[in-house]
């Protein structure tokens, strides 16, 4: 569901009242994460590396969207995705994204954590 919290007035990408792109951008992150947790091992996590997404439909405060990713394919350990976002109304963005799986442990290290 659509917040205040949600739109591009919110999160500092424009002037509307409208589902924001960066909001978009972690539904998907999000789909990637879900779509993959299971086969992951206990030290193991993935993080971002990129994301290709077109904006196709706004979708105001109250309305409903679904994010969805599919593992495409693994090279190495670069995890490619095709995500998309619908609502009732149709396609509100669709793309890919790209994780790299990592040890938590070492990734967090490196971070200077």
């Amino acid at each position: 569901m659509v917040e205040d919290a949600d739109t591009a007035i919110a999160m500092a990408s424009g002037d509307v009242p409208v589902l924001a792109t960066p909001r978009l951008v972690a539904l998907v992150e999000q789909a990637c994460c879900d779509a993959v947790r299971d086969a992951l091992h206990e030290n193991e996590t993935t993080v971002g590396t990129e994301v290709q997404l077109k904006h196709l439909l706004p979708v105001p405060v109250g309305g409903k969207v679904r994010a969805e990713a599919s593992l495409d394919r693994v090279d190495g350990r670069r995890l490619i995705f095709t995500v998309s976002v619908t609502s009732d109304r149709g396609l509100v963005a669709a793309g890919k994204a790209t994780r790299a799986l990592v040890d938590r442990a070492a990734f967090m290290e490196k971070a200077g954590s």
